[in-house]
């Protein structure tokens, strides 16, 4: 079986991140900001796990990248409060109106 090369996974990492990049900057929807964000920190972890095929005894590569799910899951968990508390108050979750906060 022949191994994968590492510069496929760095070119979907880079996808990855790309779309994630387009999504957050282009759209207004907080859910979808934050899947935007969720798509990123995949990306980026993909790349920490992908790195560490090169030195297989250093483990390095995926601990940052359970630090980055880690990360991800508090950050959906905050993140989807916050649009639940803005919904209730507002009943839009458009960023937009998110200025609308600062009163």
């Amino acid at each position: 079986m022949s191994a994968v090369p590492i510069l496929y996974f760095l070119v979907l990492a880079a996808a990855l991140f790309l779309v994630g990049a387009t999504g957050f900057l282009l759209r207004r929807n907080l859910l979808v900001l934050l899947m935007s964000i969720e798509l990123m920190l995949n990306a980026v972890g993909l790349t920490l796990v992908a790195y560490n095929r090169l030195l297989p005894g250093d483990h390095a590569g995926q601990i940052f990248a359970f630090f980055i799910i880690a990360v991800a899951a508090a950050e959906a968990g905050v993140g989807l409060a916050i649009v639940v508390a803005f919904f209730r108050l507002r009943r839009s979750v458009r960023s937009d109106e998110a200025t609308l906060l600062k009163n």
